[in-house]
């Protein structure tokens, strides 16, 4: 027996290796049922939700209306009623909520906002809780 016809032998149809091994769709002798082929399944990977963050103003006696009203319209793109009506939260419950985000949004508008309130000398104080 030649190795040619040995390495055959001992590899069958499904061990062919070639140019017209696996092209257009042939099937090669063995390859149905009990052939020895495997069937590889795919687990589908479950993506979790990110955690949210509520961004929440703070109440002081010191900071105007209008500069928080400005606030939640420039930062978190609130109408002149919703921002009113956020700013009156603070202003009596002592706290109001400006919006719901991911962590890296809710950071970065904690920081904008804190940034904005030094630079124009208001103690304005925002703050951020996981949700």
């Amino acid at each position: 027996m030649t190795t040619r016809s040995r390495r055959d032998a001992l590899l069958g149809a499904r061990g062919r290796v070639g140019p017209t091994a696996g092209k257009g769709g042939k099937k090669n002798p063995g390859d149905g049922p009990g052939s020895g082929t495997a069937v590889i399944t795919r687990s589908k990977t479950q993506t979790q939700r990110p955690s949210m963050y509520r961004v929440l103003l703070l109440n002081d006696d010191y900071t105007p209306m209008e500069f928080v009203v400005g606030v939640l319209c420039n930062f978190f793109h609130k109408t002149l009623e919703d921002a009113e009506r956020i700013m009156w939260q603070v202003h009596t419950n002592g706290v109001g909520e400006c919006g719901i985000y991911t962590y890296e949004v809710a950071d970065t508008k904690v920081t904008q906002v804190m940034d904005h309130a030094r630079k124009h000398q208001h103690p304005l104080q925002c703050v951020m809780e996981k949700k």
